[in-house]
């Protein structure tokens, strides 16, 4: 267990959900605070509230290529590889859960909504951060920086 896998625990301990917890490890990885982020991402939870949607681990990790990739200003554009890396993370998650029957909340965790699995939910949070991380770095974006407040 490494690090991140620590802080993953304690911040699920603590309430958050799995896209809650991705936006917090991106934030906390380039040394800041978004309290309006977080609570946004709260919309992502539980399968978008009732667990017939897709995964809080697809919608935050989308979530978090929009932060470091998407248009946020008017003289802004998207990064030239947005639509190919958000293709690129639905693939990987299709395959992550496909044993599971499908995106939805309800279809990983069996039918159990509420409380979400900490071994198949972790999992999914962590190989979704890694996974982003790698795409971020592959197209020329550092995890660490992110985008220039202005």
């Amino acid at each position: 267990m490494n690090d991140s896998d620590l802080r993953m625990m304690e911040l699920a301990g603590k309430g958050y959900c799995c896209s809650q917890i991705l936006v917090l490890l991106a934030l906390e990885e380039m040394d800041r605070e978004n309290p309006d982020l977080v609570r946004a991402a709260s919309g992502l939870c539980s399968g978008l509230g009732d667990c017939s949607g897709t995964c809080g681990v697809l919608t935050g990790a989308t979530l978090l290529v929009g932060l470091f990739a998407g248009k946020g200003l008017d003289m802004e554009e998207s990064h030239e590889a947005f639509p190919l890396m958000l293709e690129s993370l639905q693939d990987w998650f299709s395959g992550a859960v496909s044993e599971y029957g499908g995106p939805s909340c309800r279809e990983i965790l069996g039918g159990e909504c509420g409380q979400p699995d900490p071994v198949r939910c972790g999992g999914l949070v962590a190989e979704a951060y890694d996974q982003v991380r790698t795409l971020l770095s592959e197209n020329g974006l550092d995890p660490s920086e992110g985008r220039d407040l202005i």
